[in-house]
């Protein structure tokens, strides 16, 4: 199965892996964010019914208690209602304060691992005696307890009834009392307790669609390159192909008798032998230019030149060409200063690359017009056609090496894709810049920028 065909599967697979595993995530971090608030709440239970029942036993463990007389059975001896009264223990309220009241909630709740809850907490009198303990006088209480009451949204609270003895008869003298206590930020201190799995878990989905991401792109990547081996492939079996027919027929007609003692014939035949001999070493050529270029290996042999004179070179090189496509040029070298570091080889061969990628990609009437500018550091070049244009796809892709625009025939075109590759490497070598504007049907724009060479710099 091709890549073409197997890639959208990959896709879609890992594609529906990852939404699988961000679902389970989510759903994982759901029902545990409840089972954390499940868990503090029945700690804050416990850690409030620890401090109430220390209090009752206090309570329990008060003189005025314990001096009472027993029946034998260890029940109180029947005494008078004003003797009752009189014995009657006294509230929490009366016995303890609110710092006594808060060390001991604090040092429970510390216990039950909750050492950085905050809270608020109230004493009731008569707690059982109506559900809606929001409309009974509180006897004792923290500072902040009655707005973190009312702040439901965020808090929450426990009523524990302080527990009774099991003897009825000491139930009479005991007040009935309670204890409600307010945690502050309930919600917030339970994602506190699950901060490092919650963070565990998102780096770990982030990890996966880094993965993804990578994946994805190496396929791109892959895919890519494989059109670009088959489109080299399809050039390179073109580009060679024509000169080795040539050639093939030229030496068959040298064979021929006829040919062979027509000395003029067999120049003519001889002469059609080099040119395609030299056209096919000059493609090899590009192919281990190009290589070089990618290995970094190309030498730049920099020296102070006049661009104007290559920019004319170039183009009195390719005039024939020119002519033969029937187009004409247009020069206007304003650049006050047009002298630069470059290497003359290479500075040619970028100018003659654009100027014959303008007559390769040409239509009638083909006028390719040549300006310069010079600014305080740079000197611009600009190369303008007026041929076919290019689509924006293409113009984000002009420079990727082995990368033709297509033109409707694969092979109207000569060459292997590396003639603009090169002319950007080249480019940046020098420190420089390359532009390309476009529009389709009405033709392309080159502009490059060369840092200058100050007169006042040069050598000798």
């Amino acid at each position: 199965m091709g890549l073409k065909k197997i890639f959208p599967i990959i896709f879609l697979l890992i594609t529906l892996s990852l939404v699988g595993i961000i679902y389970i995530q989510i759903n994982w971090i759901v029902t545990m964010n409840q089972n954390k608030k499940e868990q503090l709440y029945r700690q804050m239970v416990d850690a409030v019914r620890t401090v109430a029942a220390g209090l009752t036993a206090q309570r329990m463990n008060a003189p005025s208690f314990k001096s009472f007389p027993l029946r034998p059975g260890g029940s109180f001896r029947p005494t008078d209602p004003f003797f009752m009264e009189m014995m009657r223990i006294p509230p929490i309220t009366q016995t303890f304060t609110v710092p006594e009241i808060n060390n001991r909630l604090r040092k429970s709740f510390d216990n039950q691992g909750l050492k950085n809850a905050h809270f608020e907490f109230s004493v009731y009198s008569n707690i059982g005696s109506t559900s809606d303990v929001s409309y009974q006088a509180p006897e004792l209480q923290s500072a902040n307890f009655i707005p973190e009451f009312a702040d439901t949204i965020h808090n929450w609270n426990v009523i524990e009834p302080l527990p009774a003895p099991d003897n009825a008869d000491a139930n009479s003298i005991l007040p009935d009392e309670g204890i409600i206590v307010v945690l502050h930020d309930f919600n917030g201190l339970v994602q506190g307790q699950m901060r490092i799995m919650i963070a565990s878990a998102i780096l770990f989905t982030l990890m996966i669609i880094a993965a993804f991401y990578v994946t994805v792109s190496a396929l791109l990547r892959q895919k890519k390159l494989s059109e670009i081996k088959n489109d080299f492939i399809n050039n390179m079996t073109h580009e060679f192909k024509t000169p080795l027919a040539t050639i093939s027929l030229a030496v068959d007609a040298l064979r021929n008798e006829k040919v062979a003692t027509d000395r003029e014939k067999s120049g003519y035949f001889t002469g059609i032998i080099k040119e395609e001999n030299k056209r096919m070493n000059k493609q090899v050529e590009t192919i281990l230019q190009a290589s070089l270029l990618d290995r970094q290996e190309q030498q730049i042999n920099l020296k102070s030149l006049h661009a104007h004179r290559i920019i004319q070179e170039a183009l009195a090189n390719v005039r024939l060409q020119l002519e033969g496509k029937g187009g004409s040029s247009e020069l206007q070298l304003n650049a006050r200063s047009d002298l630069i570091e470059a290497d003359e080889v290479h500075f040619m061969n970028v100018v003659t690359n654009l100027i014959d990628n303008a007559i390769k990609y040409s239509k009638e009437n083909l006028l390719i017009r040549i300006s310069t500018h010079s600014t305080a550091r740079n000197l611009v070049i600009r190369i303008e056609d007026n041929g076919i244009g290019m689509t924006k796809e293409t113009q984000r892709r002009i420079f990727e090496k082995f990368y033709r625009a297509h033109t409707g025939n694969l092979h109207n075109v000569k060459g292997f894709g590396l003639g603009l590759s090169y002319v950007k490497t080249i480019v940046e070598a020098h420190q420089g810049k390359i532009k390309v504007e476009s529009t389709i049907g009405r033709g392309t724009a080159f502009t490059l920028e060369f840092p200058l060479k100050h007169e006042s710099g040069k050598l000798g």
